[in-house]
């Protein structure tokens, strides 16, 4: 049986939805004008003490704002990437409706890289809308709490053809946990997440441990770690050897401890061994993207990050219509499995693609920013009306 973060009496956590969704994407202001006004593509986040306390900036910072700056790439790239390896290794288990299956697709020991990865993403998505709107409404944290609220609704209506979807857990544990975290300052979130995650570890890991890594990504905004993300390949570099050292050590020590013997060592070695590993994978990454490969991996990556959400669920309906429709072996036959999910990913990368040649954001991204706003958006690119 696989090895996961969570525990292994329910379908693996790895499914993304929420995690990376909150993306950087245009935050409006409060409307002042022609609600069609474009909006800033951009907007990067201070760091500091909390934002829903935070009085409103300089009248600088907030022109730099509404002129828009460039994306995080990483972010796009780190979100997409992961999205395909969450496909891959949850297929099976959404093509038999939750159940188990004989061949896990990542072998008899699978790094859970979906749930470190994507419980990060959203912590820092989280955070760098909250600082938006900060700048923008008066009640930021209302802002905020309809889109969980909002989340919590896809992921009902995603519960009825996948009860193994993570969206709902997401959103609860958003505002029990993030959104409260909001007020707290930036050491208090620090803290928090260094003492939940491990916790969570020695626990076997579940929504205690997703809890814990959101506010590990809104610390690492708050301290402007993201801020410098692009900027930097000696950092990630150095920090992806004592994750890759620190993961061999964890394997070496669940190698050694026999079976029953002490049923929690290994249930915490091998979820630490799993969040290291996603550690290396992320570290990776971003030196990657600091090299001629980078715009490779925006090519591939970074559509299918940028509408996630939309990606994410469309995936479901289209493998359960391979298994159920088509009738496609997908959860008994690893082989069929694989090229089922590729053959989706590739549909969904070229689609992504397309749409975003003339579209801000994906269709379910322009909803839940709807939602979000309690105002409808503008949908098409400045131009394209």
């Amino acid at each position: 049986m696989p090895l996961t973060l969570l525990s292994t009496d329910t379908v693996p956590a790895d499914d993304p939805a929420a995690f990376g969704f909150m993306s950087r994407e245009e935050f409006p202001r409060e409307p002042t004008s022609d609600p069609d006004h474009p909006l800033p593509h951009d907007a990067t986040a201070s760091t500091g003490r909390s934002r829903a306390a935070a009085p409103a900036r300089s009248q600088p910072q907030a022109a730099a704002l509404a002129s828009g700056r460039p994306r995080i790439i990483a972010l796009d790239v780190l979100r997409g990437f992961t999205l395909c390896e969450i496909l891959f290794a949850n297929i099976q288990l959404i093509a038999n409706h939750g159940t188990a299956v004989v061949t896990q697709p990542m072998g008899d020991w699978d790094p859970w890289l979906g749930l470190p990865i994507f419980s990060l993403l959203f912590g820092i998505g989280f955070t760098l809308l909250l600082d938006s709107a900060a700048d923008r409404v008066s009640r930021p944290w209302l802002v905020l709490l309809r889109r969980l609220v909002a989340l919590l609704a896809i992921g009902l209506v995603h519960m009825l053809v996948w009860p193994g979807e993570i969206l709902t857990k997401y959103a609860v544990v958003g505002v029990l946990v993030l959104l409260p975290s909001s007020w707290l300052p930036r050491w208090a979130v620090a803290g928090l997440a260094a003492v939940l995650v491990p916790v969570a570890l020695f626990g076997g890991g579940g929504p205690l441990l997703i809890a814990g890594l959101f506010l590990l990504g809104s610390a690492l905004v708050r301290y402007g770690v993201i801020e410098q993300i692009e900027r930097s390949t000696r950092g990630p570099l150095l920090l992806g050897l004592v994750f890759g050292a620190g993961a061999a050590s964890a394997l070496w020590v669940h190698a050694q401890v026999e079976i029953g013997a002490d049923p929690m060592q290994p249930s915490f070695t091998s979820g630490l061994a799993d969040l290291l590993i996603a550690g290396v994978v992320v570290c990776a990454l971003l030196v990657l993207l600091r090299t001629p490969l980078r715009p490779v991996l925006r090519f591939v990556f970074a559509p299918l990050g940028r509408m996630a959400l939309t990606n994410y669920l469309t995936a479901t309906l289209l493998v359960l219509a391979a298994s159920r429709i088509l009738g496609l072996p997908v959860g008994q036959s690893l082989q069929v499995a694989f090229l089922t999910a590729g053959a989706i990913l590739a549909v969904q990368w070229l689609l992504s693609a397309l749409w975003l040649r003339r579209y801000r954001q994906g269709p379910l991204e322009w909803l839940w920013r709807w939602a979000t706003w309690a105002r409808r958006p503008p949908f098409g690119r400045v131009g394209t009306g």
